[in-house]
């Protein structure tokens, strides 16, 4: 938290008003509005009665070593991902709580530990999740107030999330309906700019990630589709949302497994097990081969680091999936399914571990 913030906050907790404030310190309501605004500072020497005012200490008033940087918060979250795999989630978990409440106004590390604890839930197929959940649903209720559009707006999609998997949905809704809405793309109009500037390489970057961010929001749409299709028994518009997306993900060179996806819900949804075991025969060797985006003139300044070990997490997930979600069970007794274990196996231990800094 930021002095301004500070002073904000302290003082509408005690009641008091920016008038108030300035006639104790002998300054001007407007000198008292500017500093909580961010715009300007109190002087040095008007600290001490600041604070004494205030009802807190220099080192409250001065925010020290209440954020970390963000170098410290990424390095935190990548120890957090080593607790995991090697003591386990609730370890992990405890210890992100307890540098949670070490740094309780840091909004950047609350932002960033959270999200991860959620990933991890799903990605190392966590048991007893609504123990773990309904903690992070009051992180993210706490960061409905943040200052930041963006986390406020994180905050808010997982909280629809939240309601609409507990069939909560006219909470959902409401929700939905406090979204901030913009019509500017703040990327789109750095990219502008920056070519105006000639930094080519700057805006080529963030047009490369607006290709990737717009592939990968149509292949969640196309499956959707899949699924509405299937739900309404419309198998040939099923089949087309599904040769649709395996074009797309082909055509923007997307990681080679990642066009079977579609074809693979519907034959699970059908229980089609011969057509099963075909795609997961095509689908995990091409899990063991590295996605390099660099060598698409698509993504020529993306990083693509760490493409073997999130394909050796995703096949960690299969595996699980194939062993124990019973929407694979009608599998299980197929002659080559013992193979297919084998192989996600072998994908697992032989991947590499993820790069470090």
């Amino acid at each position: 938290m930021r002095i301004n913030q500070i002073i904000r906050e302290k003082r509408k907790k005690l009641s008091l008003t920016q008038e108030q404030i300035a006639e104790y310190l002998g300054v001007s309501t407007p000198a008292v509005n500017k500093w909580e605004k961010g715009h300007t500072y109190p002087d040095i020497t008007l600290l001490p009665a600041l604070a004494r005012l205030l009802k807190i200490d220099l080192n409250t008033l001065m925010s020290f070593r209440e954020d970390l940087t963000e170098i410290e918060i990424e390095n935190f979250v990548n120890q957090l991902d080593e607790i995991v795999q090697e003591q386990g989630y609730e370890i992990a978990f405890q210890i992100a709580l307890d540098k949670i409440h070490e740094y309780p106004t840091c909004e950047a590390l609350l932002y960033s530990t959270v999200l991860y604890l959620e990933g991890a839930l799903f990605l190392y197929h966590v048991s007893k999740c609504d123990d773990y959940r309904e903690i992070l649903e009051n992180f993210y209720k706490r960061m409905t107030n943040s200052e930041n559009p963006e986390i406020k707006d994180m905050a808010v999609m997982m909280l629809i999330s939240y309601h609409r998997n507990r069939g909560d949905y006219s909470a959902a809704e409401e929700l939905i309906n406090s979204l901030s809405y913009s019509k500017i793309d703040r990327e789109e109009q750095f990219a502008i700019l920056y070519m105006s500037q000639e930094k080519l390489e700057d805006a080529a970057k963030i047009w490369e990630h607006k290709i990737m961010e717009g592939v990968t929001m149509i292949q969640t749409s196309l499956m959707n589709k899949l699924d509405i299709a299937l739900k309404e028994f419309r198998e040939d518009d099923a089949i087309f949302f599904a040769n649709l997306y395996r074009s797309v993900s082909e055509q923007f060179d997307f990681p080679q497994w990642l066009s079977y996806n579609a074809h693979l819900g519907i034959a699970l949804e059908k229980q089609d097990t011969e057509q099963c075991i075909s795609i997961l025969k095509q689908m995990l060797p091409a899990m063991r081969e590295p996605w390099e985006p660099k060598d698409s003139r698509l993504y020529q300044y993306a990083d693509g680091n760490g493409s073997v070990f999130l394909s050796a997490k995703l096949a960690d997930t299969i595996q699980i999936d194939l062993m124990q979600n019973q929407s694979y069970a009608f599998l299980r007794d197929h002659a080559e399914f013992d193979d297919l274990i084998s192989e996600v196996k072998d994908i697992i231990s032989s991947s590499p571990q993820p790069p470090t800094e």
